[in-house]
């Protein structure tokens, strides 16, 4: 097994402002605020849930972020 994550390697920001945001939106503020890597999928979506240091997930529905989380 690989390092355990460290929360000093992501940016610090608040994952709840993204919620209710336009998802394009959404992934520019986060690539500005130092995201390397930016996810959205669909509500109910079959994902790999591996850890990913400096990746932001976002739950996407209707063209809004309705779900966000680090990894």
């Amino acid at each position: 097994m690989g390092p355990t994550p460290d929360a000093q390697d992501q940016p610090s920001d608040d994952l709840g402002a993204y919620v209710g945001l336009d998802a394009d939106d959404a992934g520019n503020r986060a690539r500005r605020r130092g995201w390397t890597t930016v996810r959205s999928v669909p509500p109910g979506a079959i994902i790999t849930m591996e850890y990913v240091v400096g990746r932001i997930n976002f739950e996407v529905a209707h063209g809004r972020v309705v779900r966000c989380w680090r990894g």
